[in-house]
């Protein structure tokens, strides 16, 4: 099961069961459910300094937003195949957590951050006259290339960066690649690149956009933060 008691309390009770925590877990005990918790992730010391021009950490660890479209979080991971190594690029609106870009690709390539700006742009209104718009990401090459740069300065988004090698300096990416993996890519076999992208795109935006309760934003999907936000 991907979600625990705490969040099975939550969906019971918008659906107007009476429940309590306890109980669901008594239950939830009762019948061998047991939820998949994501691993922590481990702080990595290698040292990816390639650069002379990397721009500021802007947010220095602090993830809040009280406004959509104020912080959008990127990072990389990979997914394993048969085919190979599928590699997956997300862009994350710190305010909903929602994933607002989405990108894969079997090459590392600066055109899989690219590609997944570009969605972000696309599903957002972005005033490039008037925005405040922070894009933070790690130091990958593939941030610090000159044209996806030259995306973030069209749209006159200030760009932020991690420091070497410190993945709390991207936590709350980091923990949401944690639960995709926990929750989707580790419960099933590789598949071909062409599966492995409908059940990643499924899992994004029809399960964790859509469904998924986070207890960071009251326990709302992303998208029911969001219809509440506008509202």
């Amino acid at each position: 099961m991907r979600v625990g008691s705490p969040r099975i309390t939550h969906q019971l009770k918008k659906k107007d069961i009476k429940c309590s925590r306890p109980r669901v877990a008594r239950l939830m005990r009762r019948h061998g459910i047991k939820a998949v918790y994501a691993s922590r992730f481990k702080k990595t010391t290698t040292n990816s300094d390639m650069y002379d021009d990397y721009p500021p950490n802007l947010l220095n660890q602090d993830f809040s937003a009280d406004k959509i479209n104020q912080v959008w979080l990127s990072d990389i991971t990979y997914v394993k195949t048969i085919n190979g190594f599928m590699y997956l690029a997300v862009v994350m609106d710190t305010c909903s957590c929602k994933i607002v870009g989405t990108s894969m690709r079997t090459d590392l390539s600066s055109d899989l951050v690219i590609a997944a700006l570009n969605d972000a742009l696309n599903r957002r209104e972005i005033d490039k006259d008037n925005n405040d718009l922070i894009f933070h990401s790690d130091r990958g090459s593939q941030y610090m290339s000159k044209k996806f740069r030259g995306l973030l300065d069209k749209y006159n988004i200030k760009q932020s960066m991690s420091s070497t090698g410190n993945c709390y300096d991207n936590a709350k990416m980091e923990s949401f690649f944690a639960r995709i993996k926990e929750e989707l890519i580790h419960l099933t076999k590789p598949n071909t690149v062409a599966q492995t992208r409908q059940d990643i795109f499924e899992y994004i935006e029809i399960y964790y956009n859509r469904k998924r309760l986070h207890s960071g934003i009251d326990y709302n999907s992303p998208a029911e933060y969001e219809r509440k936000y506008f509202a």
